[in-house]
């Protein structure tokens, strides 16, 4: 890679991210795109993350670490940006990983692209902490709702599908533009969204580009604390309720549509961490919106699942007195069935070839709602264009 192409500064907020830092740092600079710089923030850690960073830059002169007291994510992300000098911006999550090509090929969709895109994204997989591959990836969904490009607003209110913080290439100038990451939801106990907020406030004023492949690494950590949920529910109120203000030419449907789907969202990470309480609580914030997630088996499932759990609870805690205690004992359970599944992992190049074989659309009810209601939300993208 030649050194006169542009200078991507990516930036990382680390707050004891100690188990993850050192491979998220090995697959910056593995990366194959060279002309980068490295900024992370440290945010007050507790643990060795420092210390692994130090180590890192020792070795690699395109690191640098700052230091600050725990001000929160956006408060990181901001002083890495101040200190930059790149003229793209690359946010990664500390514990999250990018496969060799991600910074190359958004770059190059960023080149093609004239000065009135200020976003490139690509598609995510979720990892657990060994950095193996898991869950289901949906063909038609990434084919058709996770490629969309252009005028995307109102896309954007509907669903986030940038999804991870570690996806996107930004635009030096769209910060000066629409001003840096939100820190007063911080400040609001409501840390959770900064990074939708930040896309919306781009995407009002600048259009998206995709590379519809897989070239980033989400991670997904078992037993993760549900008490974030509230945050991030607030969060989520907070930031979209301004832009439910300023844009008041969006229906209403729309709105109710997203925060129903975030509800489910919550649902599900409550469940992850055994608060079957609060997960039963967001499936019925949920549907008070909307009726859809009724369609879905799983939530019927979750739900008789978690009313079971909190029957059978007295007599469970007597033997896993806590949520971390159940997840040892399952993984315990299962880890001779993952000893036979090493040889038989998938790759990023498996789930990109399951994607490219197939683009039908599941004929369940759900689904076909979910796509007729997208491209309702397509229609105002286009209205909203002209």
């Amino acid at each position: 890679m030649k050194s006169d192409f542009p200078l991507v500064s990516v930036i990382i907020p680390a707050y004891n991210a100690e188990p993850f830092i050192g491979r998220t740092l090995q697959s910056v600079i593995s990366q194959t795109y060279q002309n980068i710089e490295v900024l992370v923030v440290d945010d007050g850690s507790r643990d060795k993350t420092p210390k692994i960073v130090e180590s890192f830059a020792q070795k690699d002169s395109r690191i640098t670490l700052l230091r600050q007291q725990n001000a929160g994510v956006a408060s990181a992300r901001n002083l890495a940006i101040e200190n930059s000098k790149g003229e793209y911006i690359a946010p990664l999550d500390a514990d999250d990983i990018w496969y060799p090509q991600k910074i190359e090929k958004q770059v190059q969709c960023m080149l093609k692209a004239d000065e009135s895109v200020g976003l490139v994204y690509s598609w995510s997989v979720f990892i657990d902490e060994e950095d193996v591959i898991i869950g289901q990836y949906n063909p038609h969904h990434h084919l058709n709702v996770l490629s969309i490009e252009g005028e995307v607003y109102p896309a954007l209110l509907y669903t986030n599908f940038i999804s991870s913080a570690s996806v996107p290439l930004i635009r030096r100038v769209c910060f000066e533009k629409v001003g840096g990451y939100n820190r007063k939801l911080k400040e609001q106990n409501a840390q959770g969204c900064e990074d939708w907020d930040i896309y919306l406030r781009i995407a009002e004023k600048y259009q998206f580009r995709v590379v519809p492949e897989f070239l980033i690494g989400y991670r997904q950590v078992k037993a993760s604390m549900s008490n974030s949920c509230k945050a991030m529910a607030k969060s989520y109120n907070l930031f979209m309720g301004e832009f439910k203000k300023k844009h008041p030419e969006i229906p209403t449907h729309i709105y109710n549509w997203s925060e129903s789907s975030y509800y489910v969202y919550l649902a599900w990470k409550s469940r992850a961490s055994g608060d079957y309480w609060s997960t039963l609580t967001w499936f019925y914030k949920s549907i008070r919106l909307d009726y859809s997630p009724l369609l879905l088996r799983p939530v019927h499932q979750c739900i008789i699942e978690c009313l079971v759990k909190i029957a059978a609870k007295p007599i469970t805690s007597l033997i896993w007195p806590d949520h971390n205690s159940w997840l040892q004992f399952q993984e315990k359970l299962n880890s001779r069935k993952d000893k036979v599944a090493v040889s038989q992992l998938t790759t990023v190049s498996d789930v990109q070839k399951q994607i490219s074989q197939s683009n039908a659309l599941p004929l369940k009810p759900h689904a076909i709602i979910m796509w007729k209601r997208w491209l309702k939300v397509l229609e105002l993208c286009r209205e909203l264009s002209h």
